[in-house]
């Protein structure tokens, strides 16, 4: 089974920006639509962003579209979240995973890798 790591979170101000990784161990993620998830404390996990294994189409919920930016590159077996303009409303843990599919908002699998935190204050 793919063992799926993130990394790239840490601590922004307001308005400031981090760019969060992904990978996968022994398993190439280049034929996967691939997402960015997240769960903010007490809250249900959600869906942030999804990229197509083309790379060439994303998709994004509605409160990052236009501040985050998600990308792949396939030959590096690597998936990234550029997140602008971050607010307090973006902290959490995020994960990547594989949506059910293109423009899914849930992912099937029920393995999770440990995901990254973010935390925006000032």
């Amino acid at each position: 089974q793919a063992q799926l790591v993130e990394s790239g979170g840490g601590s922004a101000q307001p308005g400031g920006s981090l760019r969060l990784s992904c990978t996968a161990s022994e398993t190439s993620l280049s034929t996967y639509v691939m997402g960015w998830f997240r769960q903010a404390p007490g809250k249900e996990r959600e869906f942030v962003a999804g990229v197509s294994w083309s790379a060439d189409q994303t998709y994004y919920e509605d409160s990052v579209r236009g501040r985050f930016t998600i990308s792949r590159d396939n030959a590096e077996n690597m998936v990234y979240l550029q997140m602008n303009n971050l607010g307090p409303e973006d902290n959490g843990i995020y994960y990547c995973n594989t949506p059910r599919g293109w423009g899914a908002t849930t992912s099937a699998n029920t393995y999770w890798g440990q995901g990254t935190q973010v935390t925006v204050s000032s």
